[in-house]
C-alpha cells in the first residue's frame, strides 16, 4: 500500500527525472530512504553521459546500499523510482538485499509512453553443458579442501 510519505518520496524520484532532462540525460530518477523516511542516495540515469549501459539510477542505488550499508539496514530500506525498475535493475536490487520498491509508473505505461522502451531483442541461451568442468572452479571456493 503505497502512503502519503510514499507519494512525497516519490515525487521527489520524478523530481530527478525532470533534473536528468535538463542535465541532457534520460528521464529516470530515483531515491534510496531508510526506515525512518530520510533520503539515504540519491541518482538520475546517466546512461547516455556515462556510456555505460548500466548507468541506471535504480542499479547505481542498489549497488551503492550494497557496498555502505549493512545487510539489516538495507532490508529496512526503501527504493523510489520514477519508472518500475528493468530486469537488469530488478536483479541488483534483490541481490543488494534492498527491502521495498516503490515506482511511479509501470513498464507497461512506459512502453506506452515511448514505445522504443519495450523493443529489446530477445537473447538465445543454450546449456547447461560441461557440468563437470564447470563446477570445479566452484567447488573450489565453495567447498574449499573437498
Amino acid at each position: 500500500m503505497i502512503t502519503p510519505a510514499d507519494e512525497t518520496l516519490l515525487r521527489r524520484a520524478v523530481a530527478l527525472a525532470a533534473r536528468a532532462v535538463a542535465l541532457g540525460d534520460a528521464p529516470y530518477g530515483s531515491l534510496l530512504a531508510g526506515p525512518d523516511g530520510a533520503i539515504l542516495a540519491e541518482a538520475h540515469n546517466t546512461v547516455r553521459r556515462d556510456d555505460d549501459i548500466t548507468a541506471h539510477p535504480e542499479l547505481k542505488l542498489a549497488r551503492w546500499a550494497a557496498r555502505e550499508l549493512d545487510p539489516d539496514l538495507a532490508a529496512r530500506t526503501t527504493l523510489y523510482t520514477s519508472c518500475q525498475p528493468c530486469g537488469m535493475c530488478a536483479g541488483g536490487i534483490v541481490r543488494s538485499g534492498l527491502g521495498r520498491v516503490v515506482f511511479a509508473l509501470s513498464t507497461e505505461q512506459l512502453v506506452e509512453l515511448n514505445p522504443q522502451s519495450g523493443a529489446w531483442p530477445t537473447v538465445a541461451q543454450d546449456g547447461p553443458a560441461l557440468f563437470d568442468e564447470a563446477r570445479a572452479p566452484l567447488d573450489a571456493y565453495y567447498r574449499p579442501g573437498r
